[in-house]
């Protein structure tokens, strides 16, 4: 029931245009597409041409897994609406373990203990609230829980290749290799049990940059630098790379597990063979739940394979809870950390770890089942502009607007659904800008993933605020298309320079994503 809906495969590389071969679908429940299915799906699939009228089922973005928009700060929170009657327990299972507060060890609460000692947050919800999107601390509120550093120095050249630096080094012939900090991990972690040191403090120096826009129009953009202060183990390395990120929100997860990787990796144009300017490829990753190459999909720099693995990295590092696919009792904690390493946990004989594998079948199960929101509007003349605006700047290039999914032989709500992510998964340079010289995987210091764009129109009624972009440095839709370089850089310039009238329609497009 649990089972992953991902594809585990050593992924090869194919010539441009090229459909690459899908490897892994054998390990799946996955049925066959038939001739007729193929030809159902690339007509389902293919671009708009008129945007007089919205497109057939366009308004479910998530396909019959598509909620009705609630007007509410819970839009986010809702079960796949086709979800079964035993899916819909499960669901709130897995809820009440996402929601759930952990404890210190040793605690009477024996099912709850075991966090820390170094943690990001007590809870999933903590971070993702209301399954939303993070955002940076606001001068008026310090917390910084919806949002950390990631940390890690260039590897050393007698520093032995990963099996994942292997396998992108006989890929690419060449990989750019970097380690996790030897005394502080691969995070920062700036809360700590009593008696333990935080690692240190995240602080953001914001700069105020103008741009001026066609029509008159000016928007201030704030570009922000990243320090820690008050490090706890000691003075930082003078070689480490910082990379920021808040929570995303977490709406479509399975969905986009369920995407065939052949669709995705059809895309890849890795050296802009069309000559389009737009040179995307696909991350890959070492799965430590199959042990082998696999496809990135999630995280800012797709830098994991599947939801279940993401939830349980999250759960070691964010929280420090241990897991049957990371089990070190003492999460992010590192051999320099002895303190950290040696504090009691919360590791038990009768559940093994301190989250066992049930417990996180259910969390996973709960994060891939959370529902994508109906459109808003989409028939209405201004949004059908924006829409057309979006399409005929190049947006599209990146922000891939349908798949299908897979069809699965079980009663996966994810089961061959026409979906709108707005996103081709793949990984993009952003230009200097958005830049944060951080390599991880294949993807270096200017490249991300594209972002899915569904329900991005309800941020600030689930989550209260207008933050955008992999470190929220966006404080509306407009500051975080104007933030675009790079590969995307010439779509920005369009932007700036067309008719206000336009800018408004295609702000007013994505609001009702």
């Amino acid at each position: 029931m649990y089972r992953s809906l991902c594809l585990f495969a050593v992924l090869v590389s194919s010539s441009a245009g090229a459909a690459p071969p899908d490897l892994a679908d054998h390990h799946l429940n996955v049925l066959p597409r038939t001739q007729a299915e193929t030809a159902r799906i690339d007509a389902a699939t293919a671009r708009a041409t008129d945007f007089t009228t919205p497109e057939a089922f366009e308004a479910n973005q998530g396909g019959a897994a598509t909620v009705r928009a609630r007007s509410d700060a819970d839009a986010f929170s809702q079960s796949s609406a086709n979800i079964s009657f035993e899916g819909e327990l499960n669901f709130k299972l897995g809820n009440g373990l996402f929601r759930k507060l952990w404890v210190s060890s040793p605690s009477s609460t024996l099912a709850s203990d075991g966090l820390g000692p170094l943690f990001n947050a007590r809870s999933c919800q903590r971070c993702h609230l209301k399954d939303g999107r993070g955002h940076p601390p606001e001068a008026s509120d310090d917390s910084r829980v919806s949002m950390f550093l990631r940390l890690s120095v260039p590897a050393a050249p007698q520093d032995e290749m990963t099996e994942i630096e292997r396998y992108l080094a006989a890929l690419d012939g060449q990989v750019d290799r970097t380690r996790p900090d030897p005394m502080l991990g691969g995070q920062l972690q700036d809360l700590a049990l009593p008696g333990h040191a935080p690692e240190g403090q995240m602080h953001i120096d914001y700069e105020e940059i103008a741009v001026d826009l066609s029509g008159g129009d000016t928007v201030s953009l704030r570009r922000p630098t990243y320090r820690v202060a008050g490090p706890g183990y000691g003075a930082l390395r003078h070689d480490l790379q910082l990379s920021p990120r808040v929570a995303p929100p977490m709406i479509g997860l399975g969905l986009i597990e369920a995407i065939p990787a052949s669709d995705i990796l059809r895309a890849e144009d890795p050296d802009d063979t069309d000559g389009d300017g737009i040179s995307g490829r696909a991350q890959i990753v070492w799965s430590t739940e199959f042990d082998q190459p696999m496809l990135g999909r999630f995280g800012w720099k797709a830098g994991m394979p599947t939801v279940r693995e993401q939830s349980a990295a999250a759960f070691s590092g964010d929280i420090g809870i241990s897991t049957p696919l990371f089990p070190a009792a003492a999460g992010d904690c590192t051999q320099g950390q002895s303190a950290c390493l040696d504090a009691p946990h919360g590791d038990g004989d009768a559940r093994g770890t301190e989250i066992d594998s049930e417990g996180l079948d259910l969390v996973t199960f709960y994060s891939r089942n959370l529902a994508v929101p109906a459109r808003r509007n989409p028939d209405d003349p201004q949004v059908l502009r924006g829409k057309q605006v979006f399409y005929e700047t190049g947006c599209t290039a990146c922000h891939t607007p349908k798949f299908v999914t897979h069809r699965l032989d079980d009663d996966s709500p994810q089961s061959f659904q026409l979906i709108w992510p707005y996103s081709d998964l793949l990984l993009h340079d952003m230009g200097d800008g958005l830049a944060d010289d951080r390599p991880e995987g294949r993807a270096n210091g200017r490249e991300w993933r594209t972002p899915p764009l569904w329900g991005i129109g309800l941020t600030r009624q689930v989550n209260g605020h207008d933050y955008y972009l992999h470190d929220g440095r966006a404080r509306s839709l407009l500051e975080a298309i104007l933030w675009h370089g790079g590969e995307a850089e010439p779509a920005k310039a369009r932007v700036v320079q067309m008719p206000p009238a336009d800018r408004a329609a295609l702000i007013e497009f994505l609001e009702s994503l």
